[in-house]
């Protein structure tokens, strides 16, 4: 192959990579096969749209001729989409841990022709730097040792293969009890940063399931440490460099510990989780700064991430070739955008300084300010129209590129955030938008019961992965919850036989990443730490748990409870990195079941509803129950009718079900306590 096979990819990551010099292939059968042809080792190169040190490595190496010189005569050059082929990425990425690698974006791998890394790097520099070798070093040193030293490659290839197939294939089944939550919540407490919040360490991620157990810890303990971890973390998101205070969103992480400089990447999957959280916060304490930033993240989606009526992927870091460009400010700019509001009173609440805090400009946020949140309701009300004159001057420099791939599992992720905030706030038109947004899935990535990863153009792109209908079935059951409309119940049920059927492993259990009818990689992978989202192993006990709840199933509580044990022993091995098998368990352990009896056009009715939107319950699972319905055959609430012909709440739990209520306050005041487990609770 002489050329660059590019051109034609669905990617927008691999179509920025289509006039390199680099002889690019796309993953698949045939790139496997010239290596064999070739007898040359694959170089693998794993990145994404949004990621700034891509674009660095690419600007560097990958458009240079004397360097795709270098790569094009020795190696057979593939290039991955990590957000189109999340499989290769989960494969690469633990075994780059495994060979000692960091990980991350770029990921640069050697492989054999038949897939088996033997070297692992992330970002390689054209010139060494400090302690990085030069990346035409490595491609030569590699090269040589291919060609000189075939024994030494094939020791470390049958090497590397024992650790991928061990790592792949452990038992990690194990007993639970309920004392493994609160053990679990300890753990992830403590490794928490008690000054500034998020996950001790010199970088800080969002990490939303983390921050989801420390909240269910509160709520279930009613113990303050969980809720002051958890709310330094928040407030420091929520005012400082992580969230864009003009256009709303998150970006994906900061650099530093406090907060202050973020990598500039904005991803979908990311702010529907802080969605998720911010919802859930709000329902406990109505704190006025989540909602306004629920208010400003779902603005932030609708008028910019909106494909069709679908969402995209992500927004890049980059900006003109400049990391952050598009969102920083001079105090030249933020005067002439602001002249004539007070100026001064802006400058004073976002720290905007003639010499900046970030190579000579602003990045706006409002820690340690001296103007510190929140300011009077006036002050906030002008800063508010101040924002919206920075947002108009800040569109007339163009866009960071967007990534407009529809992705199945993201967009599950989104629909599932917008209905519970729409519920919460009493937005109807995120419900709707939520509803338009599956029906968009449904059609373009759907067909029967199967579904495709991703979209772009009209076109799809490669069949979908566990992550996908896991969270595609999880937003089908928060629309059911909503509306009540039959489809939605179906469509779950629907894509859980599909990951039964395709992706259960029948040995070890759990789900596998790939169906088994797709293309096989070297090792058949299975998803069950949190990465950039929580995998399907994880999602898929809360789901099955709704399932049952919902339909009196036995076989969807039977798998709900092998999926739960098969994890259990490597969930209290590394529980930082399981978060969401935890919130998810406790979900499946907790069993609350609040059930209306009543017309859902009948306003008292609504109001019922709305008493149980109006409180922080991430383990309820609330059905609407027509007055002339029935709940499934052995359902708990199964025989329920409406008292003196008003509509009805019934609180379940635990195999019983409190007395009808009538009264949304008296709902209310219930839900207000706290919902409780039994010693050694787990899915009935």
């Amino acid at each position: 192959m002489s050329r660059n096979q590019l051109d034609q990819a669905t990617s927008p990551y691999l179509l920025l990579h289509k006039d390199n010099p680099v002889h690019w292939f796309a993953w698949g059968a045939e790139a496997l096969a010239e290596a064999e042809r070739r007898n040359k080792p694959i170089l693998l190169s794993i990145g994404f749209t949004a990621c700034h040190w891509c674009h660095v490595m690419a600007a560097e190496s990958f458009a240079d001729p004397e360097t795709a010189a270098l790569m094009n005569e020795n190696f057979v050059n593939v290039l991955v989409d990590r957000e189109e082929r999340p499989d290769i990425d989960q494969l690469y990425q633990n075994a780059s841990s495994a060979m000692g690698g960091r990980g991350g974006w770029p990921l640069t791998m050697i492989l054999d022709p038949k897939g088996t890394p033997f070297f692992a790097g992330a970002y390689l520099p054209k010139e060494s730097k400090g302690e990085q070798p030069a990346f035409r070093t490595v491609l030569t040193d590699i090269a040589n040792a291919w060609r000189d030293q075939p024994g030494e490659v094939s020791t470390a290839v049958t090497r590397v293969s024992g650790q991928i197939h061990e790592l792949w294939s452990r038992n990690m089944h194990g007993p639970f009890d309920g004392g493994a939550l609160d053990m679990a919540s300890l753990r992830i407490a403590q490794r928490f940063d008690l000054f500034f919040g998020g996950v001790t360490g010199p970088q800080k991620f969002a990490s939303v399931p983390q921050l989801e157990v420390l909240w269910r810890a509160h709520l279930r303990s009613g113990a303050p440490q969980f809720l002051q971890l958890m709310s330094v973390a928040l407030d420091h998101m929520l005012i400082g460099g992580l969230f864009d205070h003009i256009g709303g969103g998150f970006f994906r992480y900061c650099t530093d510990e406090r907060w202050t400089t973020p990598n500039f990447e904005k991803m979908t999957n990311d702010n529907a989780q802080l969605l998720g959280l911010m919802t859930l916060v709000w329902q406990h304490n109505r704190n006025a700064i989540c909602e306004e930033r629920i208010q400003e993240t779902v603005g932030w989606l609708m008028r910019e991430m909106r494909i069709e009526d679908a969402f995209a992927t992500s927004l890049d870091s980059d900006h003109e070739g400049e990391e952050g460009k598009y969102y920083l400010w001079s105090e030249a700019e933020i005067d002439a955008a602001l002249m004539g509001t007070f100026v001064q009173k802006f400058k004073a609440a976002y720290n905007v300084s003639r010499d900046g805090n970030f190579r000579g400009r602003n990045i706006l946020q409002r820690q340690a300010s001296s103007a510190p949140y929140p300011q009077s309701d006036a002050d906030e009300a002008l800063l508010k129209r101040q924002r919206e004159l920075l947002l108009s001057a800040r569109q007339k420099r163009g866009t960071p590129r967007r990534d407009d791939k529809v992705l199945a599992d993201a967009n599950g992720m989104i629909i599932t955030a917008l209905t519970d905030a729409g519920l919460a706030l009493g937005r109807s038109e995120w419900i709707e938008a939520a509803i338009k947004a599956f029906d968009f899935v449904v059609k373009a990535l759907g067909e029967g019961g199967r579904l495709s990863h991703s979209w772009r153009a009209g076109k799809r792109a490669h069949m979908a992965f566990a992550d996908d209908y896991a969270h595609m079935a999880r937003a089908a059951l928060a629309l059911w919850e909503a509306t009540g409309e039959e489809r939605f119940l179906q469509h779950a049920k629907s894509w859980t036989h599909t990951l039964n059927e395709h992706f259960w492993d029948g040995v070890l259990g759990g789900y596998y990443t790939g169906a088994d009818d797709d293309e096989p990689l070297i090792v058949r992978t299975r998803s069950i730490y949190d990465q950039t989202q929580p995998p399907a192993n994880a999602v898929m006990i809360g789901v099955l748990a709704r399932l049952f709840m919902a339909t009196n199933e036995p076989a969807y509580n039977d798998r709900c409870a092998t999926l739960l044990r098969c994890q259990a022993s490597e969930a209290m091995r590394v529980s930082i990195a399981m978060a969401s098998y935890f919130n998810n368990v406790e979900f499946a352990a907790s069993n609350l079941q609040i059930v209306i009896v009543g017309a859902s056009s009948n306003p008292k009715t609504q109001e019922l509803v709305a008493a149980v939107h109006g409180r922080s319950l991430p383990n309820k699972m609330l059905t609407i129950l027509a007055p002339d319905r029935d709940l499934p055959e052995g359902h708990i609430a199964r025989g329920k009718k409406m008292e003196n012909g008003q509509p009805t709440a019934y609180v379940c739990q635990r195999g019983q079900c409190a007395a009808p209520i009538t009264n949304p306050v008296t709902l209310s005041q219930l839900l207000q306590l706290p919902q409780t487990r039994p010693p050694g609770a787990r899915p009935q």
